[in-house]
């Protein structure tokens, strides 16, 4: 978790005054308490560094007990979703905020108390940046603690960010802090017991210190290093005074250093300062014929010849079930530096034929499909981020297909004006992953403040559209599950051409998400809640079941052609139609039903294969780590 690095960012000290009753972890202290996986957390002072963990019960206790010793104690807390503290710092919180109010503590109540507090949000946020930090250090001076340093803030923004990123604000900050408890740990002095020999002139000396301490407090409770007035204009402030602007060109690159390792780390090959490309996991599997992924089913695209890319990882939405585990960047709009498409596509096909090329050789893997997967044919704008935001996304989407690639672009439904002014895609995605607005919110965590007004707005531009369209619903159990009539009324506005329903896929566990297996609905419930929701829908069936992705697609019935399906895409066709709408200039359109072709049988609800192609072998896997990663 986030808390964690910064934890070991923190000076490496002897951990001489340890207290036993408090253990060790295996890797060394505890995690420091920022995120939902563990309580509250004090830094204490004596002179040496000591982490504490305890109970919520006893913190209060913690804190006073500190009033009248030499300890200085250090918040490092995080702003999570609506302002709101994170699940293990909410009785603290709450605790501290009727403290400052009520009488029955008195204003003076941790009155000797030292502290300093280190706050950690993101400035997209605009309405809720580190409103946590910012009330900690509020509510504590309330009850008269003395702020040894202004308050900290680290921002996940690296856009906005003072030092490039949230590590580097905290370190910034850390160094300040070591500094002033040097400077009062040398400063202070022994209490008098009244046996020495200087008389009167020893607590006149301590007066002095304590003067002195009290002198280099900020007087304003708000006031900081941090400085909040530059947020939301172009000016970022550095702590040595120099500026830097976003409008003089400067723009920082959406790829940090620390970004770039994570998703190395989790095998994306990245692609100048904001795009990047990975192989997908049933990529691997076609090569070796064990079958392709639900597209392949429900749209007969070729599995080992998809490559799935992105020319933007930045994100609108911190969706809770997220497989990429929030280590991409978000953002409402475009705000680093910008490669051009045709850099982008040029690598992307190169470092995915790069990927290809690994597996030559490797037992399993066919010498035809290896040979055809090296010729890429679709492309699935759905690794990670949202590529809508790329403002090059139409130029990206015309090379696209004059190099006769398909597209699948996938959207979160938050940009409607963007998704007018899209070029035709081979299909377009929109992610439905809840129909009310509190539902939504929960499961998706989105940035805008407007964020309902432009989904339903998004579904409206979805519906204008010629091209084939598609609704991606995803199930979490106890989530979103029980809103059937509210799902039904959004297919209503829209009218897609298609409607995918997917079981949410458990991506293990995670400091951003609470989601567990049992949020993983079965198959078979997953079959049962799209029967409900097609017998809901006027025009719409079920015409295909991937079981293997816990996947089915309701389609249109304009799909069915006497009596037969046809969901699936003939892309030559596409080609054609595409060469012809460029060259009138836009003139002459298309529509989903000139390039449509027949659904084998094999890919239809209520096939024995259940969308598994027969030319393929079926592949059990035993005791291995799943690979979850996939379009």
């Amino acid at each position: 978790c986030l808390c964690t690095k910064l934890q070991l960012r923190l000076p490496t000290l002897e951990m001489e005054s340890w207290p036993k009753w408090l253990g060790r972890g295996k890797s060394g202290p505890p995690c420091l308490g920022c995120c939902p996986r563990g309580p509250c957390l004090f830094l204490k002072v004596c002179p040496v560094f000591v982490f504490l963990l305890l109970p919520s019960a006893a913190i209060f206790n913690m804190i006073s007990s500190q009033c009248v010793g030499r300890s200085v104690c250090v918040f490092l807390v995080a702003t999570y979703t609506d302002g709101r503290p994170t699940e293990n710092a909410e009785w603290f919180c709450k605790w501290l905020e009727e403290a400052s109010t009520d009488f029955r503590y008195g204003k003076s109540y941790l009155k000797g108390l030292r502290y300093a507090v280190f706050g950690l949000g993101n400035s997209v946020y605009v309405g809720h940046y580190n409103t946590v930090g910012k009330n900690v250090d509020k509510w504590l001076w309330m009850l008269s603690a003395k702020r040894i340093l202004t308050r900290g803030e680290g921002d996940c923004n690296v856009v906005k960010s003072r030092h490039g990123n949230v590590q580097a604000d905290f370190q910034a900050w850390k160094v300040n802090l070591l500094s002033r408890l040097q400077a009062l740990a040398k400063g202070e002095k022994k209490s008098c017991s009244g046996k020495c020999k200087g008389g009167s002139s020893c607590k006149d000396k301590n007066e002095e210190v304590t003067s002195q301490d009290a002198s280099a407090e900020v007087t304003c409770p708000f006031s900081a290093c941090f400085r909040e007035g530059g947020r939301g204009t172009s000016q970022m402030v550095k702590m040595n005074g120099g500026k830097k602007t976003e409008d003089d060109g400067e723009r920082r690159e959406m790829i940090t250093p620390a970004l770039r390792e994570a998703l190395t780390k989790q095998g994306y090959k990245l692609i100048g300062s904001h795009s990047g490309v990975k192989l997908c996991r049933w990529t691997k599997s076609m090569l070796r014929g064990r079958g392709g992924c639900y597209k392949h089913t429900f749209y007969g695209i070729e599995s080992h010849r998809c490559m799935e890319t992105t020319p933007s990882l930045a994100c609108a939405n911190k969706c809770v079930f997220c497989w990429r585990h929030h280590t991409n960047p978000v953002g409402t709009e475009w705000r680093w530096k910008m490669d051009p498409a045709e850099n982008i596509l040029q690598e992307s096909i190169e470092k995915h034929q790069n990927m290809i090329r690994q597996f030559r050789g490797v037992p399993g893997v066919k010498a035809e499909r290896y040979e055809e997967g090296l010729e890429v044919k679709h492309c699935a704008l759905s690794l990670v981020g949202e590529p809508i935001m790329y403002p090059e996304i139409n130029t990206f989407i015309r090379l696209l297909h004059r190099h006769r690639i398909s597209s699948f672009l996938v959207t979160n439904a938050q940009f409607p004006e963007e998704i007018r002014n899209l070029e035709p895609v081979t299909q377009l995605y929109v992610s439905v992953d809840a129909s009310t607005k509190d539902s939504l919110k929960k499961i998706d965590r989105p940035l805008f403040k407007d964020f309902w007004p432009r989904f339903l707005d998004s579904l409206r531009a979805l519906g204008e559209k010629r091209q084939r369209t598609v609704y991606r619903l995803t199930l979490v159990k106890a989530w979103n599950v029980e809103e059937m009539m509210a799902y039904a009324e959004l297919i209503t506005l829209g009218q897609p051409d298609f409607i995918e329903v997917k079981g949410v896929t458990y991506c293990g566990e995670s400091a951003a998400s609470s989601l567990t297996m049992a949020n993983v609905p079965w198959h078979q419930e997953v079959v049962a809640f799209v029967q409900q929701l097609a017998d809901m829908l006027p025009r719409y069936e079920i015409a295909c079941e991937h079981e293997h992705s816990n996947c089915l697609l309701i389609a249109h019935t304009k799909f069915k052609v006497d009596g037969e399906w046809w969901t699936w895409i003939d892309y030559e066709r596409f080609q054609e139609l595409v060469v012809v709408h460029e060259e009138s200039g836009g003139q002459r359109t298309f529509s989903a039903s000139d390039y449509m072709s027949r659904t084998p049988s094999w890919a239809l609800f209520g096939a024995q294969e259940q969308g598994f192609d027969p030319a393929d072998t079926r592949f059990q896997r035993r005791n291995k780590t799943k690979d979850v990663s996939g379009c």
